[in-house]
């Protein structure tokens, strides 16, 4: 592929989207015209190779880590939950409404407390480990840690801080709750292109082997709860009407990255910083509903548009 699909709507400018809200200050600094999409490792369009921040398009992938150390995914639902909250990313309200608290590893809560899980000597350690992990689902040998967006994230993470600790109140934080923050909010300011999202994608979509390097990430028997929770929070409070929709495992980022996993076959990633309320990409996702909907390859069946 290439030239630039034209999804519906999705090359066209979606719209005023607030990256700034969501990221901090210097999230409204990103270049709103780019757009890239990454259907199948080998088939691109647009600005691939433009590097832009993973955000919480990393949470799955951390979850994923902490599920390969503890020898399975029932790590996940004791420790941190995977119910959908239907609430925004950062809600403060689910952490009272749901027992569990940290509720999944998908919103904040549950993905501070993922950080916290992964088994580690010190801080230098855990986030050696959680970069490595990145960069092997990603097949990259180094990718960057973009500085300006973790010292724009890391200054004003009054909010993410306050859930911290709380969880660690709640004896649901399992490492010191400001090393956690730190390394969380590092994970999320990781520089990734598009191809590296569908790369990451496609290792799922490959029984949780890298198809590029050969690396087992993942414990194939693990990959189907992985992606469960991919579908039924990866879009945080619209991942019912992307479940609608598209029919895809999924996970969006305030970074305007998206991947979405078609189990046993491929991944298709896309990038457009414009984001609607709900903090997801509003081209990136259209491009990636146009095509799995013109191959078909919804899990619950084909759903063109």
């Amino acid at each position: 592929m290439h030239e630039e699909p034209r999804p519906s709507g999705a090359a066209r400018a979606g719209g005023p989207g607030d990256a700034g809200r969501a990221v901090g200050p210097c999230g409204a600094r990103a270049h709103r015209g780019r757009y890239g999409v990454v259907p199948i490792a080998v088939y691109v369009a647009g600005d691939v190779d433009y590097r832009f921040s993973i955000q919480s398009v990393s949470k799955p992938f951390t979850a994923g880590l902490v599920m390969q150390q503890y020898g399975g995914p029932a790590i996940i639902a004791e420790k941190i939950g995977v119910e959908p909250t239907g609430l925004p990313f950062n809600s403060k309200l689910a952490l009272d409404l749901y027992k569990a608290h940290s509720v999944n590893p998908l919103v904040n809560a549950g993905a501070i407390a993922a950080v916290s899980l992964v088994k580690a000597k010190n801080e230098k350690d855990r986030w050696a480990k959680i970069l490595d992990n990145l960069e092997g689902f990603s097949g990259e040998k180094h990718l960057p840690v973009l500085e300006t967006v973790y010292d724009s994230e890391y200054s004003t993470a009054t909010g993410n801080r306050g859930i911290a600790n709380l969880l660690f109140n709640w004896e649901r934080l399992y490492a010191d709750p400001e090393e956690s923050l730190r390394v969380y909010t590092r994970e999320c300011s990781v520089g990734v292109n598009t191809v590296d999202l569908a790369m990451m994608g496609a290792t799922l979509a490959n029984g949780g082997v890298n198809p590029k390097t050969g690396r087992r990430m993942l414990d194939e028997s693990s990959v189907p709860e992985l992606l469960a929770i991919m579908q039924t929070a990866g879009f945080y409070d619209e991942s019912g009407r992307w479940a609608f929709d598209t029919g895809l495992p999924a996970k969006t980022g305030v970074g305007g990255g998206i991947v979405a996993v078609v189990p046993g076959r491929f991944a298709i990633a896309a990038f457009s910083p414009r984001l609607n309320e709900a903090g997801n990409s509003v081209r990136a996702q259209k491009a990636i509903r146009y095509i799995a909907g013109q191959l078909g390859v919804g899990i619950y069946g084909p759903n063109p548009e």
